[in-house]
């Protein structure tokens, strides 16, 4: 007899399904699924569906501009991928091919800490596509600048520091599977290829794997860390330094007064703090505090390009689209994250010209009503 946890799951979306169908349960599981009861998951999605778009017409929508401009380069599109790591669990080619697909669209990457590559094998295969590296601050202040300075001089141009995962959240179904990608070497593509991590070492990560994967697990997160130790990030780069995870608008002040260049509010896709405030909800707040000073991006939720629209009328800057690349990526690849990208991008250009919006500029709160 089968027991709840073997059954078909609820699936999202076709993408979702398609992807079930390519990856081994626990990979799909750890993808896929939140923290907790995934209320805050639910949240995200809730969130959009409450809004709905108010359009005006006879606006002349003949030619339509996507582009957004953030620290002084021009973006084609106000979709950045979303920072993932251990992506050699949906497909082999992992951050590569995201990389490859991302650069072949003119899309932002964001490079995870946790990826399965190393951030300068996944700089080459760029291009000239604008890349911005994402960091968990470890336990070992080395590393940390390790890390940031080898993303300087491989050509990212903004650091993305995390700050929402203090700890890991409780994600039953990694603990139903006895899961962990980390611990199956699919996450230290940056930590085994960098001096300071593998000086901690005993021996080489190719002597003694089993102590390596250890060591990365227990440095990766640093509990402690906290305001005061922005400066001293500060101080490893010249890039500008966005916080990822800011959900509080009293922490989005405080980023203010930090000097902190940009600010995207998340919930890390639900993955974390389960019963936590959805992304788009916290939103609002916290651009009336920032009032334009810096960058709003939003995170979490981000399903289609009517979701990138109604993020735009609340608010943000761009958005940051984690899952749904995922999905193709374990789906087809390149080609895979491929029509994703082009059917979000294609469904936000005719959202825009439906609503009479010519540019990013015209979408906002005016065009959104509350159901």
């Amino acid at each position: 007899m089968k027991t709840t946890e073997d059954l078909i799951p609820n699936f999202e979306n076709h993408l979702e399904s398609h992807a079930y169908q390519k990856l081994r349960k626990e990979a799909f599981d750890y993808i896929a699924r939140g923290a907790g009861a995934e209320a805050t998951m639910q949240a995200n999605r809730h969130a959009f569906d409450k809004w709905k778009i108010r359009p005006r017409v006879l606006r002349d929508v003949s030619k339509r501009d996507h582009t957004v401009s953030l620290f002084g380069r021009t973006m084609k599109t106000p979709i950045l991928f979303a920072p993932i790591g251990v992506q050699r669990i949906a497909h082999p080619d992992g951050e590569l091919g995201s990389a490859k697909s991302a650069g072949a669209l003119e899309v932002p990457y964001i490079v995870s800490s946790a990826a399965s590559y190393a951030m300068e094998e996944i700089a080459r295969v760029s291009g000239n596509n604008i890349r911005w590296f994402q960091l968990y601050c470890s336990l070992e202040d080395c590393v940390t600048e390790s890390l940031v300075k080898r993303a300087e001089a491989s050509g990212y141009s903004a650091i993305v520091i995390t700050v929402d995962t203090p700890l890991l959240g409780l994600r039953k179904a990694d603990s139903r599977n006895g899961y962990s990608p980390l611990s199956e070497g699919n996450g230290c593509g940056n930590y085994f290829s960098d001096p300071a991590f593998c000086g901690l070492l005993e021996k080489l990560p190719n002597e003694d794997l089993e102590s390596a994967l250890m060591k990365q697990i227990e440095i990766i997160d640093r509990p402690s860390l906290n305001w005061g130790d922005f400066k001293k990030i500060r101080s490893y780069t010249k890039l500008p330094i966005l916080l990822k995870g800011i959900l509080h608008p009293d922490d989005a002040q405080l980023a203010l007064e930090h000097d902190v260049d940009g600010i995207i509010v998340s919930n890390h896709g639900g993955r974390q703090l389960d019963h936590c405030i959805s992304s788009l909800d916290a939103l609002p707040d916290i651009c009336q505090v920032v009032n334009g000073r810096i960058p709003v991006l939003l995170d979490s939720g981000i399903r289609s390009g009517v979701d990138v629209f109604k993020a735009i009328a609340l608010g943000a800057d761009a958005v940051l689209l984690g899952r749904p690349y995922i999905y193709g990526l374990a789906i087809d690849g390149e080609a895979g994250i491929a029509r994703v990208i082009e059917d979000i991008l294609h469904e936000l250009d005719v959202s825009m010209a439906l609503s009479g919006a010519r540019s990013l500029c015209d979408i906002n709160s005016h065009l959104l009503v509350e159901a």
